[in-house]
């Protein structure tokens, strides 16, 4: 191996814990789980983190728009997520620890999603309600 490649590598191996280390979720409120329903805007497989833009309809029937955020798209791919998995205009329901300041803008961490037609898509993060 040279030692360009080494050096890489190195360096790859010291900013990785870094990396992991910045992300967290304490502005999710992991003690609720609210459940939402709504129409996919927007599904974005994209690093650190994948999102889907949701639109839930609110007390009078307007589209309100969420953000929930999901892992990373490897670890989504391990639970059976893949690119083309939600389109927009998908019906979709979903499992959520919101937002602990929802103030400014609705948003969750999805813990378990479920197609139009009540079946699950993926494996869900982890216990639901």
């Amino acid at each position: 191996m040279n030692n360009r490649r080494m050096g890489l590598l190195l360096a790859a191996a010291i900013f990785a814990g870094a990396a992991v280390a910045h992300h967290s979720a304490s502005m999710f409120d992991p003690d609720h789980k609210i459940t939402l329903t709504g129409t996919v805007r927007v599904f974005q497989w994209t690093n650190p983190h994948a999102y889907i833009q949701l639109l839930v309809p609110d007390k009078k029937g307007n589209p309100e728009e969420w953000s929930l955020e999901m892992a990373a798209p490897l670890y989504l791919q391990q639970r059976g997520w893949r690119p083309s998995t939600l389109k927009p205009g998908d019906k979709l329901t979903v499992t959520v620890s919101p937002l602990r300041n929802m103030a400014v803008r609705k948003g969750g961490l999805v813990i378990a999603a479920m197609d139009a037609n009540g079946k699950p898509v993926g494996k869900p993060l982890g216990k639901t309600p």
